[in-house]
């Protein structure tokens, strides 16, 4: 397979987003058994200062694109830009996290090289050379392996299965400034909305306590929030609770919401429909709190608790409480 790694580095604002550092680790393992090396490209406001941040992470060069028009992600912009840099590296393979930044970019890119997207991936592997990419389908009851037959091949790697790690020693890349004339465009992208002041999105936060039906209505959502707060997790929600209107979108977890994959999810009053399942059923550990014992959900958590959740969690927070030394 010939051609270097390309990868994506996606920011927020100045920084780097923990998705980046997972992807640029995963280029760095795939380089290394082909033999060839690792491209970062960056594409922001702000950002070039920590451009040789990456090489923490196994770039060997890293392209920036910095322009106060870039600083909110601009589809036109960023595919013009992403594709230049495909030209110019010519990759065999380009690795893109897959945010809803990556999962608008890769297929737009796709179309323009004429090449194929394997998205969702949660495992890639090298057979004779030949990168095979695991993706779960069918709400994750099964795992199917593919091969894309055109070059370059584009992936996107669901974030939070991959695993950053810093190279040692670090490799300190050299810096290209990408000079790219942006395209005419009709769309203008002024702002982007986000409610409440969570510190993390959803695909990337390592605890996630998410409430459904059972929570009552959006005032109790509080207690989660506690609890989120102590383990330094962010709050979920299931479909019957935003269709409720007792939480926003942008915190569905399921599968017309978010797919997650968290190190420890806890479902408080959530019953566990499929439609839920597809989008948490990747996380390492999953804690069930319901007081129907009969609940699907307790059909593949790890851990159940059979009980009300406004005392199970207010219990459960204090001992967290206890645990982390804030009490």
């Amino acid at each position: 397979m010939a051609g270097p790694i390309l990868v994506f580095a996606e920011s927020t604002g100045s920084e780097f987003r923990k998705a980046a550092f997972e992807a640029v680790t995963e280029g760095r393992r795939l380089a290394d058994l082909l033999r060839v090396e690792e491209y970062a490209l960056v594409i922001g406001s702000g950002v070039k200062g920590h451009a040789p941040e990456l090489g923490k992470y196994g770039a060997d060069k890293v392209i920036v694109a910095d322009d106060p028009s870039l600083a909110l992600f601009h589809p036109d912009y960023y595919r013009k830009i992403a594709l230049d840099a495909a030209k110019k590296t010519n990759p065999g393979i380009i690795l893109i996290p897959a945010t809803s930044t990556g999962k608008d970019l890769a297929p737009r890119l796709a179309i323009h090289l004429n090449t194929a997207v394997a998205s969702e991936c949660t495992q890639l592997e090298l057979d004779n050379g030949e990168m095979v990419a695991t993706r779960p389908a069918y709400a994750g009851k099964v795992l199917i392996k593919l091969k894309i037959k055109t070059s370059p091949k584009i992936v996107t790697l669901r974030p939070n299965v991959f695993t950053a790690k810093e190279v040692s020693p670090a490799r300190n890349p050299t810096i290209d400034q990408a000079l790219t004339e942006l395209p005419n465009s009709r769309m203008v992208v002024k702002e982007f909305v986000t409610h409440g002041a969570k510190k993390l999105d959803l695909t990337e936060a390592g605890i996630i306590v998410s409430g459904g039906r059972g929570m009552g209505g959006p005032e109790n959502y509080r207690i989660l929030g506690e609890l989120a707060e102590v383990m330094g997790g962010v709050v979920g929600a299931s479909r019957a609770s935003v269709d409720a209107g007792w939480r926003p979108h942008s915190d569905q977890v399921g599968q017309t919401g978010r797919t997650v994959s968290p190190t420890l999810y806890i479902a408080c009053g959530i019953s566990g429909a499929i439609q839920h399942r597809v989008g948490m059923i990747n996380s390492k550990v999953i804690v069930a709190i319901n007081k129907d014992p009969e609940a699907p959900i307790f059909g593949f958590a790890d851990y159940g608790i059979v009980g009300d959740v406004f005392e199970v969690v207010p219990a459960l927070t204090r001992e967290m409480k206890k645990f982390y030394g804030k009490s």
